[in-house]
């Protein structure tokens, strides 16, 4: 034994060996060595004292290790002895005199194992470590109060279920580690503790408040250590705080902002602790905006200019204007972190209290010298526009020319700045920005494209006409269109050539990026130049081969693919094979391409591109496609958990991403490949939605690929898509049969409902309960068994339940010590997060309805509490329009069965058609007219009392507005239901002569067939209000317009109806021709056209 012993020491000491090749065997011998083995001479390790330092707290770090990943595999196998003997073993030696390094790594050893005794009823099964930390921090030894510290901070949840009768011991010991007059190592292991605790609890105010007792020792501590500047582990602690629990903290705000604005103005200072002063600052002024504008409003002043100021430090590199390979590196230099602060700043504190400090700074920094200021200055305004929107929006007209003017500075790196201000705004203030500025932007931008001395420069006025075209109105962009296409011709030549002769490429890489990006905007109109530019790109696809130039032709694939999504099929199609062949030599030649490749995700989205162009002719490059693209979907992202060492060693490394879970874990993600998987997903719905049956072989497979992504918690695109697949994939396999396709939706649906119940996301959960209503409607009635039935409506039950609990909340948020009317701004925006989330429990249940009729009112009475409490006066307009919607439905669906219904809806609906809100009206409008429609002769009554109603909203002065149309367009279409279907009560010929008075219908298309055939079917009986000598030239204008506007779908059985009534006018030709002469030429157009069909 005392043999092997011996050998395990050698190794820990090999295991630290600076030879790869040496540590790399001995790290393969550790790994074979018994986990119960291991631990025994860890633990033996740990206790030599004739061992060198570093040897055991190596031993202490793997002890530790084995406890976190294998602890429930081992320990609770070895005999109960031994398990007392480990737990024994490990106090003993934390009181050993062992260097306070050691002690510290020790500390996390038994800190891993107490964390491991705590059982899922919170029991505590090793009550002998609570008693021994009481014990240590209680010691006269400074250094072993601060070990009981350290192993609090490391478990803050150690006391499991007997946490709160021990509240007051935990703030007395935590209170006492601040004393000033402990050692400075323990008063800075106070201050994790209380941060570690406080995080814990950071939904429990009360704990919070019980221990704020504790804010002021804990900010002198911080504060004296931001004076030392040595330490910076407290204010990354207070950083976690303002993040998570920013209220805890208000008190002492005054204090934080003093401290830290200090540290941000003295350009002494070193930068990562300006930087991290900064980052308190700036989170705080998110997650407690209204609390800093109410605390300490003169400190937004103070801050805002230090902040501007730093905006300025930046180095001279003389060859900054002439690199081709520009790296992410800057993120950690000073004026980087100012541009991200101001812009954080200015969304969380809004733009009303930051656009005055911003505009009062800005233009002596405009018209400064020092190109460093006139830089800062130009990203200052990139760096407000999204938070101060409603504010710059009025004052673009003197923002712009402004900026515009800069696009001519002398100094490259300014003329940089301006085009990132134009892009920025360009995104910012779209449309608005395009059409007030076009005339100035464009030519602006392509006079920065002839600066071929500053390549960097250049690419960036070509990324600028990127954000420009976007959001750009077509017909703006096509008058630039001749100008523009010559300029990136000329460029793309140029740079073409050379690519070839010096090897740069990044000016190259992002004209093609902007020719997509044009022809993205300006689609057929692209025709003219296609010619011009496809033969280069095919080119660049051909042969980009190098490793260096996989962005380039990733980037010409994407130009490809929307270019032919652009011009569409009929010009695309002669290069379509030949462009396909490309992209698919790309993965058939040798290997799959790497994770992490730059091409994977043009290609995936290229080909997505090229399905939508070709249709169901896409349908023969699926066997040469699926696989690269279902693996690349069913791509397993690299995690890791590491301790705070190892990630020092990784920290910085942009393909991962870490989250913090407690002292010593840290749960790590690798990015890379993750947005490819996104990517590949969703073009698997591309294929499943275009493709449909021709998919059929392909459905099995992606759907239990598919299913799994549901809960593919680290992407929430990869989620949305899941969801958004399956009911194209069940719709793809109806081919098979039905047998086939219940199968299917047996695998679908249970995950589906646990996916909707679990899901943290609102935003997700939404596309979840869109995939559920699409997938019942899809299969009809009998999809759901009876448990499966009771299982949706417990989660409508719970959805409707949060909903309003969540309106709850913000009541209570109005009620806040810190409510202000930007608060009310961020509460209105959750209200129609939450009316859209109100909106998709409507469509699922518009879906069952739709299925199961009459059949689902009693599974419908389960919900009707929520419904009237949707319906009820004091609700917002918008829950009283979704429940209103939900008994359109009812009626539609139901028919006169619905009557059970009558006095929960009938006067509310007749109520919402005197409502101010266009959305309750439009509901009630529909409502009125399936009620005429589908309710019966019951509803006769409700019918008459509603035309009145309805007739005076039609009257409305603004009735017409964008706004109203559809509410008004839907209240004539109820009036020609109820004058069709139920009009036992009303003067029908009355009505009917003032309801041809309202035509034309135009906006909705799913109401005008019905207003339209009421209006043919009273011609072809030969009604008397039709009967007049104009009635001819009236009717045909109506229906001119119909046609103008598209009002009546060609394949609708209504529009021959329409063509009808006009070919039996047009058959008295004197009559036709004067009818004909009061119309437009493009009424006329319309009317030949709709004829001709």
């Amino acid at each position: 034994m005392a043999g092997d012993q011996a050998q395990f020491y050698n190794l820990l000491i090999t295991l630290l060996s600076a030879d790869n090749d040496v540590r790399t065997q001995a790290e393969e011998a550790y790994n074979n060595i018994a986990t119960e083995t291991k631990v025994l001479h860890l633990v033996g390790a740990i206790q030599n004292a004739d061992l060198v330092d570093e040897g055991r707290q190596t031993a202490a770090v793997l002890l530790r290790r084995l406890l976190s990943a294998e602890f429930f595999e081992f320990f609770p196998k070895l005999p109960f002895e031994q398990q007392a003997m480990l737990r024994e073993q490990l106090l003993l030696t934390l009181q050993m005199d062992v260097s306070q390094q050691l002690r510290r790594k020790i500390c996390d050893v038994v800190s891993e194992l107490a964390r491991n005794h705590i059982d899922d009823d919170g029991v505590n099964q090793w009550p002998e470590f609570l008693q021994f930390m009481f014990n240590c921090a209680n010691a006269q030894d400074s250094n072993i109060k601060e070990a009981a510290i350290r192993m609090f901070t490391s478990v803050p949840g150690v006391f499991g279920n007997r946490q709160n009768e021990n509240l007051d011991v935990i703030k007395r010991m935590l209170l006492t580690a601040l004393q000033p007059t402990e050692s400075e190592a323990l008063q800075m292991q106070a201050v994790k503790a209380v941060g570690a605790f406080i995080l814990l609890h950071d939904k429990e105010p009360a704990i919070q408040k019980h221990f704020s007792d504790l804010l002021l020792p804990f900010m002198e501590v911080v504060v004296k250590s931001i004076e030392k500047a040595e330490d910076d582990a407290a204010l990354k602690v207070l950083i976690e705080l303002a993040e998570s629990t920013p209220k805890f903290l208000r008190p002492q705000v005054v204090t934080i902002f003093q401290v830290c604005i200090k540290v941000v103005g003295d350009t002494n200072a070193e930068e990562n602790w300006r930087q991290l002063a900064l980052e308190t600052l700036v989170t705080l002024c998110e997650t407690a905006p209204a609390m800093v504008r109410k605390m300490v409003p003169n400190a937004i002043g103070a801050l805002t200019p230090l902040i501007l100021e730093m905006m300025c430090e930046l180095d001279d590199e003389p060859d900054w204007a002439v690199q081709d390979d520009v790296a992410d590196d800057d993120n950690e230099q000073n004026n980087v972190a100012a541009e991200s602060a101001l812009d954080r700043m200015c969304c969380g504190l809004g733009g009303k209290i930051m656009i005055s400090l911003i505009v009062g700074r800005v233009p002596e920094m405009f018209n400064s010298e020092d190109w460093k200021r006139r830089h800062a200055a130009l990203m200052a305004v990139s760096s407000a526009g999204e938070g101060c929107h409603k504010q710059m929006e009025l004052m673009l007209d003197q923002i712009v020319p402004a900026i515009l003017n800069y696009l001519a500075d002398s100094h490259p790196r300014v003329r940089y700045a301006a085009c990132n201000a134009v892009g920025q705004m360009s995104t910012d203030f779209a449309p608005v920005f395009q059409k007030k500025f076009h005339d100035k932007v464009v030519p602006g931008l392509l006079m920065v494209l002839d600066d071929n001395a500053n390549p960097r420069v250049q690419a960036h006025a070509a990324a600028a006409l990127v954000n420009f075209s976007e959001d750009c109105p077509k017909p703006i962009l096509t008058q630039y269109l001749s100008p523009l296409m010559d300029k990136l011709e000329a460029i793309l030549n140029a740079k073409f050539k050379e690519l070839v002769e010096k090897g740069t490429k990044l000016v190259l890489e992002q004209i093609v990026t902007t020719i997509a990006s044009v022809a993205d905007t300006v689609e057929k109109d692209f025709v003219l130049y296609y010619d011009r530019f496809m033969p280069c790109l095919k080119y660049i696809i051909a042969n980009a081969n190098t490793e260096e130039l996989k962005l380039l032709r990733g980037k010409t694939i994407e130009c490809v693919s929307l270019i032919g999504l652009a011009v569409g099929e009929q010009k695309f199609l002669s290069d379509a094979s030949e462009v396909m062949d490309l992209l698919l030599k790309t993965h058939t030649e040798g290997e799959a391409l790497p994770a992490d490749d730059p091409q994977t995700s043009y290609l995936i989205s290229a080909w997505s591109r090229i399905c939508k162009i070709m249709g169901k002719k896409f349908a023969q490059y699926l066997p040469m496609v699926m696989e690269p693209v279902m693996r690349t979907a069913a791509m397993k992202p690299e995690v890791a958990l590491l301790d705070n060492e190892d990630l020092e060693n990784v920290d910085g490394d942009l393909d991962w991403h870490f989250v913090t879970l407690g002292e010593q874990q840290n749960f790590g993600i690798k990015t890379a490949g993750l947005e490819d998987k996104a990517s590949a997903c969703d073009m698997l719905v591309c294929y499943a939605r275009e493709l449909k049956e021709a998919f059929a072989e392909y459905a099995e497979d992606v759907v239990k690929l598919m299913v799994p992504l549901l809960k593919f918690y680290f992407h929430d695109n990869v989620r949305m898509s899941a969801a958004e697949s399956l009911p194209f994939l069940l719709e793809c396999a109806r081919i098979r049969g039905p047998q086939y396709i219940q199968g299917m939706w047996a695998y679908i649906l249970p995950e589906l409902l646990k996916a909707i119940d679990s899901e943290p996301e609102q935003e997700v959960q939404v596309e979840l309960l869109n995939s559920l209503a699409k997938c019942i409607e899809l299969l009809g009635t009998g999809c759901l068994s009876d448990e499966t039935m009771a299982e949706v409506l417990r989660i409508l039950n719970k959805l409707l339940t949060e909903h309003f609990e969540r309106a709850t909340e913000r009541r209570q948020k109005r009620a806040d010590e810190d409510y202000d009317e930007v608060v009310e701004e961020q509460l209105a925006d959750e209200d129609n997060e939450d009316v859209y989330g109100l909106s998709r429990v409507a469509d699922v249940l518009h879906s069952m309805m739709s299925a199961y009729r009459e059949a689902f009112f009693p599974h419908l009475d389960t919900l009707l509490p929520h419904l009237i409490q949707l319906l009820s006066p004091g609700r917002p307009y918008a829950d009283r329009q979704w429940a209103i919607c939900i008994f359109d439905d009812v009626i539609e669906f139901g028919g006169p069965a619905c009557v059970k219904y009558q006095d929960i809806f009938l006067e509310p609906m007749l109520n919402g058609l005197r409502e101010r809100e266009p959305e309750v009206k439009q509901a009630s409008a529909y409502g009125c007219g399936v009620l005429a429609q589908f309710g019966g002769a019951q509803f006769a009554p409700a019918c008459a009392r509603a035309v009145p109603l309805l007739a005076a909203l039609i009257a409305e002065p603004d009735s017409r507005s964008v706004e109203n149309v559809n509410a008004t367009e839907n209240a004539i279409s109820a009036v020609a239901k109820i004058i069709k279907y139920n009009h036992s009560q009303i003067n029908r010929d009355e009505i009917i002569r003032h309801w041809l008075t309202w035509l034309p219908v135009v906006e909705d298309i799913d109401e005008a067939p019905h207003v339209y055939s009421l209006l043919c079917e009273l011609a072809s009986s030969g009604h008397a209000a039709l009967a007049t000598p104009d009635a001819p030239q009236r009717v045909i204008a109506v229906i001119a317009e119909a046609f103008l506007k598209d009002a009546v779908p060609n394949e609708n059985p209504v529009f021959a109806q329409m063509t009808a009534l006009v070919r039996q006018i047009q058959s008295n030709a004197e009559l036709f021709t004067s009818c004909l002469m009061q119309l437009s030429s493009d009424h006329k157009e319309a009317l030949q056209l709709a004829l001709s069909t």
